[in-house]
């Protein structure tokens, strides 16, 4: 892995920076952003790298719903999903450019973002996820979602779009492959969108932002 990252290095700083103040344009501006082949390309290999040569046994049935009401439901989705919790030298590396984006984040925007959880999301061909909200208003502390696909060669006839529901209006929504490096970010509370079904194995991992609502009888973030 460290060998890869040599020989792919990633962005600068600088680059880094000027990916972070066009995330923070977009989101102040429209409450979401794409960023096509955005990733710095060392650690999206790292990552793509990592994840495919994972074990099938390691990765869980996704379930719905947020701590004790988590169950399964094939009729909303069927990927399977792996947590990261930076016991790889992928999973560093990945939470370490994430909080590097998080400081920017909470210095440009003022948002509060205390900290940040994600897993690998592996849709098998013909997998979904059915239209829903990564949280609803006033009832969870995940505020900011974030997507990144791992896919390479991935090719417009192959589906697996992410479609966010932006405008009442727009029933079509906005549709983004999962092409190799794409970085999606969107308010959590505030679109609805969905995962289509793909033509091949689909690989990417989902984020989200939090705000601490810690009190005195519970530590946050449960996981």
């Amino acid at each position: 892995m460290t060998l890869l990252l040599q020989q792919y290095p990633t962005k600068s700083a600088a680059s880094s920076d000027a990916l972070f103040a066009k995330i923070v344009n977009d989101l102040a501006n429209d409450g979401y952003s794409i960023q096509v082949n955005a990733l710095p390309l060392g650690l999206t290999d790292i990552l793509h790298t990592h994840v495919v040569n994972l074990p099938q046994y390691k990765f869980n049935l996704a379930r719905v719903g947020r701590e004790s009401n988590q169950q399964l439901n094939a009729q909303i989705r069927n990927d399977k999903t792996l947590w990261i919790y930076g016991d790889s030298p992928a999973g560093q590396e990945w939470l370490k450019w994430t909080q590097a984006l998080q400081l920017y984040l909470n210095r440009h925007l003022l948002m509060g973002l205390f900290s940040f959880e994600s897993h690998f999301s592996h849709y098998a061909k013909g997998n979904y996820y059915k239209k829903h909200v990564d949280a609803f208003k006033g009832q969870a502390n995940r505020v900011l979602s974030l997507v990144t696909y791992l896919n390479p060669q991935w090719q417009d006839t192959q589906g697996g779009e992410l479609v966010i529901y932006n405008q009442p209006g727009n029933p079509e929504g906005i549709k983004v492959l999962p092409k190799y490096g794409t970085l999606v970010l969107f308010l959590s509370e505030e679109f609805e969108h969905e995962v289509k079904p793909a033509q091949r194995d689909r690989y990417s991992i989902a984020g989200w932002f939090r705000v601490n609502t810690s009190t005195r009888e519970q530590v946050d973030p449960p996981l």
